[in-house]
Parts: structure tokens; C-alpha cells; sequence
């Protein structure tokens, strides 16, 4: 996980040493104009409605190089509910809907933590298990990964509630996003697996997109897994889509419906050692 020493690729002034040297030059009428800032470092102009290309591809960037130079070739993406409380939470959940569903934490624990301790036996840079990088859900993923003794990833979002990253979090492998777009990109650039817990608008917005990138061959084909039967075939009605004929018949076997993290873990496990070496399985 360490970083190598940073390597000057040429003899030439780099823009570390020309961003301390601007810091040091006499202050005078010129020097405290903003157009005379070097563009890198004046955040004002960055922030600039313009630059909004600029930073697009700053939050496609950062994350991606961050993970490159941790050598992470793929995770297990987990989706559910910033709200789902912990088993030991559950009598004071905002609701007993939100408490009937707080084993799906412990499913999620327990998952995180055997795909963990199987990562680690390949060095730990496989199979990582990634998740938004918040409560509920999110944080059962990152613990069970921390109580394997493993790292863990957290694509946080900037938000009016819910921001904060839980403790579990690998600090090095926590990351803050402002635009969605770029965060559903790094879930599933890695990805060999998806896993989806109860959830609400987001949880159902992750779920729908990956399984569009999924059906309209952007993806390749993994395990996406749904825990939790009674709890999705309440929400929707996947045989109305086939019956009206906005999805194929075959749409139905993209997904599948798991109980437990024993299921899914199995499930994981056989589709990792019966498919052939990986191709990339980034959106397009």
C-alpha cells in the first residue's frame, strides 16, 4: 500500500518546486492580482463554471491513480441503505421497518469479511470490497472488511446529511466526490461483483444503471446479487416489464435473489473459478 518516492521524469522545473517558488516572490500590485496565480493552484478559477470539464476529469483521475498505485485490480461493489441500523442498533432504528431489516447489516458484515480474508490470501488486492463510504449498509461492508485485517474502499459524496466516512474505511482508499457521475464510474470500473441491499432512491438509482450497463453490453456479465426476496419482489414487479415487453424474458437471469452472505459468498466464489481470465469491466 505504500507509495513509491515521487520521480522526477525530467530535468526540467516541475510544478511542485514553480507552485513554492510563486509563494515566495515580493508582494507587489502584480504579484496579489488572481491573473497572475498559476492557473494549478488558484482556486478560484478551478471552481470557475468553465472548469467544470477540468474537474470532471479531476474526479476521474484522482481516485483512479490513488487505486492504481495501491495495485487494486477489482472489488466487490456493496449497495444498501445509509439507514439500515446495526443488530444492536435496531431498537432505536428511526422506524421498525429500518429495524426488521438490520440483519441485512450483519449479512453484510459478514460477507465483507469472508471476501476479505479470501482476498488477503492473494495478497489482498483482488476482490476489495468497495462500498459508498457512508453508514449503515456502507459501513457493514467497510468493517467486515477491517475485521478481516484487510482494506476496504469508500466512494463518499458530498451531501447535506450522511457525508461523513464511517470509521472502517482504509484512510488511503477513501475518497469524496462531488459529481455523481464520476462516483457510479468508479463503482463499477473494477467490479466483479455487485451485490445490492435494501436501499432508496440511490440504492435503487446504482442498482438501475448497473444493471443497464449490464443488459446493453457496456459491462460485462457478473454476479449481481439481490438480498433479500420478499423485500425486492415487493418493490418491483420484474414480470410486469417482461409481460409488457420493455424487458427480454432473459433480462430476469442478469440478477439473482440471495438470504444470506453464505449464498452469496458461494455464488461469488463459483462464478470467480468457473469463468475465464477477466476482461476490463468498466462502463464504456
Amino acid at each position: 500500500m505504500k507509495k513509491e518516492g515521487r520521480r522526477r521524469p525530467h530535468r526540467l522545473r516541475d510544478s511542485v518546486e514553480d507552485s513554492l517558488r510563486a509563494g515566495t516572490i515580493p508582494d507587489t500590485a502584480q504579484s496579489r492580482s488572481s491573473t497572475y496565480r498559476l492557473a494549478f493552484t488558484d482556486r478560484d478559477f478551478l471552481l470557475r463554471e468553465e472548469l467544470r470539464p477540468v474537474r470532471l476529469q479531476l474526479e476521474l483521475l484522482k481516485p483512479q491513480m490513488a487505486l492504481d498505485e495501491a495495485g487494486i485490480t477489482s472489488t466487490v461493489v456493496m449497495f444498501g441503505s445509509a439507514r439500515i441500523p446495526a443488530p444492536e442498533q435496531a431498537r432505536v432504528a428511526r422506524n421498525p421497518g429500518l429495524a426488521a431489516l438490520s440483519h441485512h447489516y450483519a449479512e453484510a458484515q459478514k460477507l465483507a469479511e469472508a471476501l476479505t480474508r479470501r482476498s488477503l490470501q492473494t495478497g489482498g488486492t483482488t476482490d476489495v470490497v468497495c462500498t459508498g463510504g457512508g453508514p449503515g449498509i456502507m459501513e457493514a461492508g467497510n468493517r467486515g472488511a477491517a475485521a478481516a485485517g484487510g482494506h476496504s474502499i469508500g466512494l463518499n459524496i458530498v451531501l447535506p446529511h450522511e457525508q461523513v466516512p464511517n470509521p472502517y474505511v482504509t484512510p488511503e482508499l477513501c475518497f469524496n466526490f462531488h459529481y455523481f457521475a464520476m462516483r457510479k464510474m468508479h463503482f463499477l470500473m473494477r467490479a466483479k461483483a455487485i451485490c445490492i441491499f435494501p436501499g432508496g432512491f440511490g440504492t435503487l438509482d446504482e442498482m438501475f444503471e448497473s444493471l443497464t450497463l449490464i443488459q446493453s453490453g457496456r459491462m460485462e456479465k457478473v454476479p449481481f446479487l439481490l438480498f433479500g426476496r420478499a423485500f425486492w419482489e415487493g418493490l418491483i414487479n420484474w414480470q410486469a416489464l417482461v409481460d409488457a415487453g420493455t424487458i427480454a424474458p432473459g433480462d430476469l437471469d442478469l440478477f439473482r435473489y440471495v438470504e444470506d452472505a453464505d449464498e452469496a459468498f458461494a455464488i461469488i466464489e463459483s462464478f470467480r473459478n468457473g469463468s475465464s481470465a477477466a476482461g476490463e469491466s468498466a462502463p464504456g
